[in-house]
């Protein structure tokens, strides 16, 4: 059984493939399965991404495109975290992937131009019998303490979690990517405390997904 973490926006350039990255580096460096479904065939990110991976001799992180959200989830192997790197401007097809995810991740800088599409379509994910519990928001690109704090306030008065820490834009984050490499290996130790307390409250809610699975998967295994 698979636990399944997506990474949703209304806008590109949010950061879902960055967190999404990062996500699956920290996995793997723990030893655990993972993989990422890149959903967008035009971009590819997370598929060019790889291939810099690779070319760099790091790690490896398992990285495959499907040009439809179904597919991916129909893909899902027993025991990984299967990551979602769905495309900008959501439609149907990723709201329905979305909903079946066990999180459900959306990036948001402090601007108002990306807090309210973010959530807009959360908003549309509850109503859509999503539990609220599965929602939460990461801040990505924001430029400063000031900023971060005008977007926690936005979320918490919409009612919707906001993880601790943020991603800050950085040139140095950039380099990484172009290295094939997640903004949480970045060996900046200013940079990467504030990666990391975005990314280890991010890991807990997986992990406590992924024991959950685990414990059912068990439980189903011992009675049968």
């Amino acid at each position: 059984m698979a636990v399944i973490v997506a990474f949703v926006s209304q806008k590109g350039g949010t950061g879902k493939s960055t967190l999404a990255r990062a996500l699956a580096a920290i996995i793997a460096h723990a030893g655990l399965s993972v993989r990422i479904a890149d959903l967008d065939p035009l971009q590819s990110t997370v598929v060019e991404w790889e291939k810099l991976r690779k070319d760099s001799k790091l790690a490896p992180i398992r990285v495959e495109a499907f040009d439809d959200p179904a597919k991916a989830l129909a893909s899902a192997e027993e025991g990984e975290l299967l990551i979602l790197d769905t495309p900008a401007q959501v439609n149907r097809a990723t709201l329905e992937a979305a909903g079946r995810a066990d999180l459900i991740v959306q990036p948001s800088s402090g601007s108002v131009d990306d807090l309210r599409p973010a959530v807009l379509v959360f908003n549309e994910l509850v109503a859509a019998g999503v539990p609220k519990d599965r929602l939460v928001v990461a801040l990505c690109r924001v430029s400063g303490e000031r900023e971060e704090a005008i977007a926690r306030t936005y979320l918490k008065a919409a009612g919707y979690q906001v993880l601790p820490g943020s991603i800050p834009e950085k040139l140095a984050f950039k380099e990484a990517h172009n290295r094939g490499q997640a903004v949480s290996e970045t060996t900046q130790r200013s940079l990467k405390e504030r990666v990391d307390s975005l990314m280890t409250a991010l890991f807990k809610k997986v992990a406590v997904q992924l024991e959950a699975k685990a414990k059912r998967a068990a439980r189903k295994e011992k009675s049968a």
